[in-house]
């Protein structure tokens, strides 16, 4: 599974940096911290993500959030349960 999400970190840097080209981008695989959890069974990760761009610049934390959800795509169906982030200027 490690390997797994290592993939899955590289695969959302690229998608993100694609899209909103950022100038510091964190991604911590935390899918350890959730064994048990139900979203755990189904094999997708939980990630906590850090990333500062100028594109969030004027905008509300939801609409940051959406371009993050935009820019990852059907990641967050196949390959990310949870994902929680913090996303600045």
């Amino acid at each position: 599974m490690q390997d797994l999400n290592k993939t899955r970190i590289e695969r959302m840097t690229q998608l993100l940096e694609a899209l909103l080209n950022p100038n510091e981008i964190s991604i911590i695989d935390e899918s350890h911290l959730h064994a048990g959890h139900v979203g755990a069974k189904s094999g997708k990760g939980h990630f906590n993500l850090v990333i500062k761009s100028e594109k969030f610049a004027g905008l509300l934390p939801l609409k940051r959030h959406q371009l993050v959800y935009e820019a990852l795509g059907d990641m967050m169906k196949t390959d990310i349960h949870a994902l929680k982030i913090k996303a600045g200027v």
